[in-house]
């Protein structure tokens, strides 16, 4: 049975907002490391860094480690759907891509989302929340302004950051079959944790980043900043949405982080946000808020009491 139209939890605004500048920052993080470290090893470093912050805390907290293969086996298929596959292809994408481009393009996974959690018949295909996705990726268009280059290089850029934003979708839809009643901070370990291993071995096998140079003090410090910030504080603010407001509502952090990558770059790099990003953004807000149906809620009420007052 499909689950009930799940509104966003009030709560939890504000965590869409935070981890999508957490979020918004990792394409900046990615794009200063790739210059110096190949795709593979940032996305393993990545992982790394964010499963050495938490386990200590799931230590601290006294959560239960998953036992024997069935126990990690969630964890397994979480870790190649949320972060194997898309945290790979996303960064290879900034080979072909710039940054902003591939922010703007994962902003399509909460299309992917819905398609996938409704094919799946776990949640239904309300008219309302495929005008709020199509109005989320006309703001996005708007905030990128130009058009799409259909040739070349930058054709194999998108169609990578698409395959990324399919499997997020296909994510979403494991976490809320497989993934519900945990604690937050051990559902992010466990899933790095084993993002890892996959992730070390797959880096050692192909990239062999032991021959490469060592990188500069900025690559390092940008790999420290997607492990501790966008990773692991991130896919606690990840899980914690999913725990009250659902898969589909916190896919919806990615189209807000075009947004918070132009307001990241307004303040950290002292960009110029044009009319047309205001645009843009607004337009995105107003997208928010239809998927939610809360604005739609607020309307009818009002008639109702208009109504009844007459």
């Amino acid at each position: 049975m499909p689950s009930n139209d799940q509104k966003i939890d009030a709560r939890d605004w504000l965590r869409l907002v935070l981890l999508s500048l957490l979020w918004g920052g990792s394409f900046f993080f990615v794009g200063a490391a790739i210059r110096e470290i190949p795709p593979l090893t940032i996305v393993f470093l990545r992982v790394f860094v964010a499963a050495m912050v938490l386990l200590p805390f799931v230590m601290i907290r006294g959560i239960a480690f998953p036992s024997g293969f069935a126990g990690w086996k969630p964890f397994i298929v979480m870790s190649i759907l949320n972060n194997v596959i898309p945290f790979s292809l996303l960064t290879s994408a900034q080979y072909y891509l710039t940054s902003g481009m591939t922010s703007v393009l994962n902003a399509t996974t909460p299309l992917f989302t819905v398609l996938v959690m409704a094919s799946f018949g776990e949640e239904r295909l309300l008219p309302r929340r495929i005008a709020g996705v199509l109005m989320g990726l006309a703001g996005v268009a708007i905030l990128r302004g130009q058009a799409l280059d259909a040739g070349g290089a930058q054709t194999i850029g998108i169609l990578i950051c698409l395959a990324a934003t399919l499997s997020f979708g296909f994510s979403a839809l494991w976490a809320k079959r497989h993934m519900t009643g945990m604690p937050p901070l051990g559902l992010a370990a466990f899933q790095l944790t084993t993002s890892s291993l996959m992730m070390g071995v797959l880096a050692l096998t192909i990239e062999q980043p032991w021959q490469l140079p060592m990188p500069g003090r900025g690559a390092l410090l940008s790999v420290a900043g997607i492990g501790v910030l966008s990773t692991a504080a991130g896919f606690i603010l990840f899980f914690q949405i999913i725990a009250r407001s659902g898969p589909s509502n916190v896919m919806l952090v990615t189209l807000m982080v075009p947004v918070s990558a132009i307001l990241l770059g307004h303040f950290i790099l002292g960009e110029v946000v044009t009319a047309r990003e205001y645009i843009g953004a607004a337009v995105i807000a107003t997208a928010l808020l239809v998927m939610d149906g809360r604005l739609f809620g607020l309307f009818r009420r009002k008639q109702i009491a208009e109504t009844s007052s007459n």
